[in-house]
């Protein structure tokens, strides 16, 4: 919302307060001011300047020679190409030494030979949008009206010395969305009082009723339709003071008729509608649905279908206007109409809305009628409309108003007691402060043995429950003179939680090894919805999607992840390694909503390390982000609850696929994306996994417990044992380590050998196993003892032998 400065002062005393200040204040009283713009700052020595002559230029067809009276003792030469500058307008001229927009400085200058002493000025020079000037001079120069004063400052003509207040309302305060209701702000606010304009004028003896007839059929959506009745009206530009305010607002000035029904939907924040009384045909005003199906020509000259929750009104036999949204062609105000009807009506918010957002047109009047008009203002504003329109259209205005008015405009009543006021604000108000706050607010208050009774204006819909009215108080008392108080209880430092601790730490240990962090869609299409879960279920399905393309939740988040690197490599990203921690999403029994399972997923390809001086690369593979996940277990306190089994996906190679156990549960898998798919996603060798977080999250580890560097040596011995290829190495690591017994402190498998050296279906595993007593030495009897059960387990249970 933009506010002149001086347009306000029409109706607050500012005498006293500089724009500035007043900002201030209103931004400190809860309503942010987002700048104060002065439109003529920078611009100096612009004058209305009489054009006493104008002649074409002997050299040049485009340009004119014009002798121009700036109200100095001689007429100054001006070289002028505009294609409207004439003898005899009253134009703005920058004088010799005058500063425009941008710092641009007018010198003397010669044109084709012709001596030229200053410029004469279009409304866009002197820094006003071209979408705001008015039609007639949108590539031209602007003319002053016949009245102006030759020599005078064209700025403060052209109300460019004002000072335009930027308002950045929140939906509540559609009160603020009118010249009349930032009046009431900034008088409460200065404690001064609201001068409203004077609604009196002269009207014709004809009655509107005999003429225009009001019904409406949809009193739901249009509880009161008002229409005023002025004839003999001639149409013309409005005055240059309201075109000027207008322009400040935003609004681009038409004609008198349109310029004044935009100008009281300033002030009063009350749209208006104009039409043209002889188009209406019928001279009846019925207002009802439309008909599935409907068209109307728009003013925008747009043919648009209508559907049956769009409220139109209709002369009784064709729409002749969307109501509160535009009006049609069929019944615009033209330079030949003679006779108009205004339209005042309040329309429901969310009738105007829907249509609005069905046709795709936002204007200054839908935006206040889905925000919510004041009721009580539907008449004052068509009176406003009225008036000037008696004053300058030269309209005679038929006596009464053609009405339909069905609805209740009762101030709502809230009550609030002042110690809740005090509790809340933390506070000592006396009953008299808050009643003197709300008359500064001029909204009526009685104070009865601690309760506040409050009538709160229907101008004022923002006002409906007791926490409005401590709001009121409290913005209105000034935020930065409420007391400050420290807290009575006793507080707990904050804090990370232990899930928030181990969320941070996984972001920590994957980022430092190289990963990148992703955000990828929760949606996805129904190809995708079931690849790589860990939990089949039948997906979740929106009632609503976007597109097919995203119209599940996801059970996985691989697939978002594949698309991702999909989408890079094929911009020439040759080495990619991301990680998402987020949310699936899983169907339950007898559940409306699904239930939310966090996950931990990775997808990594291309070339893990490249060190060009040396010549080496290292391309990723399966054991590359083992061995990032192993980091990550080691830092989270679980590698020795976690274990690798081979594993069978169905969108994974069938070979290089783990499964990841947590205290014996499956969470996870590992493993290289199958090639028939990476042949699909046009991927190279990629490698991914995905975990659920819960058990992780859920499980405490114990607490950290230090040892001693041992002082006594270990003993190591290692094994090569010939088993069936299809004995698993894990399973023999266990094997051994449950047979090792306590002085068995470290297996590791460093060697795998097939060949012809063995017989066909068998292979060789080599390990080394390290024995050790922190407490004292070991002997070699002790070490052969425990190492003999380690090959009785393995042949016993996995029929292994010792290689020779």
């Amino acid at each position: 919302m933009f506010v002149s400065y001086k347009w306000l002062e029409d109706y607050v005393d500012l005498s006293d307060i500089t724009p500035d200040e007043l900002a201030e204040k209103i931004t400190r009283s809860g309503i942010e001011v987002e700048g104060v713009e002065v439109p003529s700052k920078g611009i100096e020595n612009v004058v209305i300047g009489h054009v006493l002559s104008c002649e074409k230029h002997p050299e040049a067809d485009k340009l004119n020679i014009c002798k121009v009276d700036v109200g100095e003792e001689e007429p100054v030469q001006i070289i002028c190409g505009a294609a409207n500058v004439g003898k005899g307008q009253k134009v703005a001229v920058a004088k010799v030494g005058a500063v425009l927009p941008g710092d641009f400085k007018i010198k003397k200058a010669k044109l084709r030979g012709e001596a030229s002493n200053g410029m004469i000025c279009s409304l866009q020079e002197l820094g006003i949008e071209g979408k705001l000037v008015p039609k007639e001079f949108s590539e031209g120069i602007f003319n002053f009206p016949k009245d102006a004063i030759v020599g005078e400052d064209a700025l403060q003509a052209l109300a460019l010395d004002d000072s335009i207040l930027e308002l950045g309302l929140t939906p509540n305060r559609a009160d603020a969305m009118s010249m009349l209701g930032v009046a009431y702000e900034a008088g409460a606010i200065l404690d001064r009082p609201v001068k409203l304009p004077d609604l009196e004028y002269k009207m014709h003896s004809d009655e509107a009723s005999s003429l225009v007839t009001v019904e409406v059929e949809a009193e739901d959506q249009n509880p009161v339709y008002l229409a005023k009745v002025i004839r003999n009206i001639k149409i013309g530009p409005s005055p240059q003071w309201m075109q000027s305010r207008l322009i400040a607002s935003g609004i681009r000035p038409h004609n008198n008729v349109v310029d004044i029904t935009n100008y009281v939907l300033l002030e009063y924040g009350q749209p208006l509608h104009a039409f043209d009384l002889d188009k209406l045909k019928t001279n009846k005003i019925l207002v009802r649905l439309a008909h599935e199906g409907e068209k109307i020509e728009t003013l925008d000259d747009t043919v648009r279908e209508l559907k049956s929750h769009h409220l139109v009104i209709t002369n009784g036999e064709e729409p002749v206007a969307i109501a509160g949204v535009m009006g049609g062609a069929n019944s615009e105000v033209t330079d030949s109409t003679t006779s108009v009807l205004i339209e005042s009506a309040y329309f429901a918010p969310s009738a105007i809305r829907q249509a609005s957002k069905d046709h795709g047109l936002r204007s200054e009047a839908s935006s206040r009628f889905e925000k919510g008009v004041d009721p009580n203002r539907v008449k004052p504003a068509a009176e406003r409309a009225a008036q000037l329109l008696t004053l300058y259209a030269q309209g005679e205005v038929l006596t009464g108003t053609a009405a339909h008015d069905k609805m209740d405009k009762s101030e709502k009543q809230i009550s609030i007691t002042l110690e809740k006021i005090n509790r809340v604000l933390g506070m000592s108000l006396t009953a008299e402060e808050v009643l003197d706050l709300f008359r500064r607010l001029q909204i009526e208050a009685a104070a009865n043995q601690g309760t506040i009774h409050v009538s709160a204006p229907t101008r004022r819909g923002d006002l409906l429950i007791e926490e409005d009215l401590i709001e009121e108080a409290a913005r209105l008392y000034g935020y930065d003179h409420i007391p400050m108080t420290l807290p009575v209880h006793e507080t707990n430092p904050g804090g990370l939680s232990p899930r928030q601790n181990k969320r941070r730490l996984i972001r920590q240990v994957l980022e430092g090894a190289g990963l990148m962090q992703a955000v990828t869609y929760s949606l996805t299409n129904d190809a995708e919805a079931k690849e790589f879960a860990l939990d089949v279920r039948q997906p979740v399905k929106l009632l609503m999607p976007m597109s097919e393309e995203r119209s599940n939740l996801r059970l996985s988040i691989v697939p978002q992840l594949l698309e991702s690197v999909s989408y890079n490599l094929a911009r020439q990203h040759d080495s990619i390694a991301y990680y998402e921690s987020g949310s699936v999403f899983l169907n339950e029994q007898g559940s409306d909503l699904p239930r939310e399972d966090e996950h931990l997923a990775g997808a990594i390809t291309g070339l893990w390390q490249f060190h060009a001086w040396q010549g080496e690369k290292k391309p990723v593979d399966f054991y590359v982000l083992k061995g990032i996940l192993d980091a990550l277990w080691e830092r989270l306190g679980i590698s020795d609850r976690i274990r690798y089994e081979k594993g069978k996906e169905d969108q994974l190679h069938p070979g290089r696929t783990a499964a990841i156990f947590f205290n014996g549960e499956k969470i996870g898998f590992l493993g290289q994306v199958h090639p028939s798919k990476e042949k699909e996603m046009d991927l190279k060798e990629t490698y991914v996994f995905e975990v659920k977080l819960e058990a992780i999250y859920n499980y405490q580890p114990d607490a950290l417990a230090y040892k001693a560097i041992p002082r006594y040596p270990s003993i190591t011995r290692d094994i090569a044992l010939v088993v069936e290829s299809s004995v698993l190495g894990g399973e023999l690591e266990r094997i051994i380590k449950d047979a090792g017994g306590t002085l068995l402190k470290s297996v590791k498998l460093f060697d795998l050998y097939e060949g012809d050296r063995l017989e066909e279906g068998m292979k060789s595993l080599a390990f080394s196993l390290v024995y050790m007593d922190p407490s004292r030495t070991l002997t070699d009897e002790e070490v052969v003892k425990a190492h003999d059960r380690v090959l009785q387990a393995v042949q016993e249970k996995a029929s292994a032998k010792l290689r020779g």
